[in-house]
């Protein structure tokens, strides 16, 4: 549930640099994010992005978001970063007219003539240059610039060195963007054509099926004496399984290298997800922001953040923030290619995803009057279960499932909530705002 109000989350301060960026894949989804503090959220359509799937956003759906994003100061950009076919250019190019036309803030593009037809049916809308365009140097950077592009989405490549050196010799106008958090594709910045090979279906059009990830065999045809150290356990061996990156307490080494905005990875992710790592980045922005004198407490700024040819002191972050990854589902973590030292691997001795934290639904009201807290439920929750409850831009909040007193919607007590998408209740001295999320851990 969200609030309608534009003042939900007052406290909440937005910022254009540095900006945090978080995805969504629905409507729902973006909304979350933005009630958890994302300066802007990312978003495809139902044609023409890097995620095809049918729940993408249509062209009504790009209308109420941008209306909810604005009312509340955030900004809504939009994925138009395919690889198109010929027999695609016109309908592309007239969907980029409508978005225009809707007032999103911003269009993602990687083809070239993408670039020069969104200037021509979108003149007022900003274009980023998605990863898939591979930016790896000032020159490429300032190139693209030239052709109208207000932001490059770096190669995730790159190290924070080559950031910085990338960042002194363009514009200060050109915005850079680079991802701090989520899935990493094995191949260089996502232009992968195994999926396509393997099963038919196109990475380059939206429709990755992740074959990188299946377990895999090598076998020497010839030499079959010859040791291949490739297997590592009897049942195969993960090759191409990249780590996910997680750069959370490292916030401060990329806004210094002139990153302007912090992107988290995951528009297939769940509503949660994106709450759990929009808050926990945008609570580390805050932190650096104060604790480097460019903001008080209250937000206001004291001095122009301006990148350093160093990196600055060492923020502390409160010890929650670096938890808050390990409570989101995730593959083994890396800091990607920040730190040429310690680089990206793979997770070679298993596949899929480490899950320790289950998500138990959402506050959908609370009645202060009644002492009790009002939820969309998701999973089960029994009574005297540890929980916790995420709430926008603060520390999560610790509580127990009273023993007794649990009310299903129509006021009837029950011994547990065990019904999902529908609504309970249970007493709860806590005023919680609509929309935070209940978890808790897996036993």
């Amino acid at each position: 549930m969200h609030n309608d109000n534009p003042e939900y989350s007052p406290s909440i301060l937005r910022r254009l640099n540095p900006e945090v960026l978080a995805p969504a894949g629905n409507l729902d989804t973006l909304k979350t994010a933005i009630d958890f503090g994302a300066d802007a959220v990312y978003c495809g359509g139902k044609a023409f992005g890097m995620r095809a799937a049918p729940r993408n956003f249509s062209l009504e759906d790009f209308e109420d978001a941008t209306t909810y994003a604005h009312q509340r100061g955030a900004r809504v950009y939009v994925t138009c970063n395919i690889l198109p076919d010929s027999d695609e250019v016109v309908a592309m190019n007239e969907y980029m007219g409508q978005l225009g036309e809707i007032g999103v803030d911003a269009l993602i593009v990687t083809d070239i003539g993408v670039l020069m037809a969104a200037r021509r049916v979108a003149p007022d809308t900003d274009i980023h240059i998605s990863t898939q365009a591979g930016v790896t140097n000032y020159q490429a950077a300032e190139a693209l610039a030239a052709l109208g592009a207000s932001r490059v989405v770096l190669a995730r490549e790159l190290d924070l060195p080559a950031i910085r050196m990338l960042r002194a010799h363009v514009s200060p106008e050109l915005e850079i963007e680079a991802f701090v958090h989520g899935s990493m594709c094995m191949a260089f910045s996502g232009r992968c054509l195994i999926s396509q090979h393997t099963t038919g279906r196109d990475a380059n059009h939206g429709d990755c099926v992740q074959a990188c990830r299946y377990k895999y065999h090598v076998v020497e045809e010839k030499k079959s004496g010859n040791i291949i150290p490739v297997e590592v356990t009897d049942q195969g061996s993960f090759l191409f399984n990249s780590q996910d990156m997680n750069m959370v307490e490292h916030v401060a080494d990329v806004i210094d290298a002139g990153v302007t905005s912090l992107k988290i990875e995951g528009r297939a992710k769940s509503a949660y997800y994106v709450a759990a790592m929009a808050n926990a980045y945008k609570c580390a922005v805050n932190e650096y922001m104060v604790q480097r004198g460019f903001e008080n407490a209250q937000g206001q700024e004291l001095k122009p953040l301006i990148p350093s040819e160093e990196p600055g002191d060492k923020i502390v972050l409160p010890d929650w923030i670096g938890q808050e990854p390990y409570k989101v589902t995730h593959r083994e973590y890396s800091t990607g290619f920040y730190y040429p030292e310690n680089p990206a691997s793979e997770s070679i001795t298993k596949g899929g995803y480490i899950n320790t934290w289950r998500w138990l639904g959402s506050v959908r009201d609370y009645r202060a009057d009644e002492g009790r807290v009002y939820i969309l439920a998701k999973n089960k929750i029994t009574p005297l279960m540890p929980i916790e409850f995420l709430i926008p831009g603060a520390r999560p909040i610790e509580y127990q499932i009273p023993d007794h007193d649990l009310w299903d919607e129509f006021g009837h007590e029950v011994p547990e909530i065990n019904h999902p998408a529908h609504e309970f209740s249970f007493p709860c001295p806590l005023p919680l705002p609509a929309g935070a999320m209940i978890r808790a851990k897996v036993r």
